[in-house]
């Protein structure tokens, strides 16, 4: 399903459902402030969690200074755990122990561009048969700005086998800019998802699906980070596409 098809309009969404936005940090000092400040703006009535694995870059204090200030902006440091993975869970966990409506991710570089976060709120508003709204690069309208061709062509292999062997209904399954509907991801009970990982975003979508979770895309620009590193290591894709050739050969 594609939002572009259903009319949906990108307008500041009903202030009745409360949405949480989760952001997960590690060295993001460069970034982490204009990110919270932009999506304080695009998504005025939403609170916003930053999930910080003890960066040494000071990421979490610049966070704290803030909360200082914005009640809506809090952040978590964990300690001795590392992973993009881990990270998503804690902050959706959080979405989940709170009973928020709508779990939002994306990543905390800028590369996902935080005016766009509300189409994919008011679809999922808009659209209850609906539990997962997913900003894709790779529909009529998405785009990719200052990727080099090695990095797109791993994308693109990433999301093929996805979609192929992973049976996903999705144009784009590897990024992380989402609106979740929280009630679908309580029922997943995140405890049994393995994936520490970059891989857990599709081990996320494959659990969804096979609960009967309909999914949803709408159109985003994906820009190359500006300022710091990408933390996508060759060795971590290659982690994570053995991790979805296990998933795609596990039992249902």
């Amino acid at each position: 399903m594609n939002a572009s098809s259903r009319g949906v309009s990108a307008a500041e969404p009903d202030t009745h459902s409360r949405a949480l936005i989760g952001v997960c940090t590690y060295n993001e000092a460069a970034n982490i402030q204009r990110m919270v400040q932009r999506l304080r703006s695009a998504l005025p009535t939403a609170d916003v969690l930053v999930i910080d694995d003890d960066s040494p870059d000071g990421t979490a204090d610049l966070v704290h200074e803030i909360s200082e200030n914005d009640a809506r902006v809090n952040v978590h440091v964990r300690k001795n755990q590392r992973g993009l993975g881990g990270a998503i869970v804690a902050a959706a966990q959080v979405a989940i122990d709170s009973d928020y409506d709508f779990f939002i991710n994306l990543d905390g570089d800028l590369s996902h561009d935080p005016a766009q976060l509300p189409a994919l709120l008011s679809l999922a508003m808009a659209s209850p048969e609906v539990d997962v709204v997913v900003g894709s690069r790779y529909v009529a309208g998405g785009e990719i700005v200052g990727w080099p061709f090695r990095r797109r062509v791993m994308s693109w292999i990433v999301n093929r086998f996805a979609t192929l062997f992973l049976r996903l209904p999705l144009r784009d399954c590897s990024g992380s800019m989402r609106c979740y509907r929280v009630s679908a991801l309580r029922a997943l009970d995140l405890s049994t998802l393995r994936c520490q990982g970059y891989a857990l975003l599709e081990e996320l979508l494959v659990r969804l699906h096979r609960s009967g979770s309909q999914f949803a895309e709408v159109p985003i620009t994906f820009t190359e980070r500006q300022d710091g590193l990408s933390k996508l290591t060759l060795r971590e894709a290659v982690r994570s596409m053995w991790f979805m050739v296990r998933l795609a050969f596990a039992s249902k």
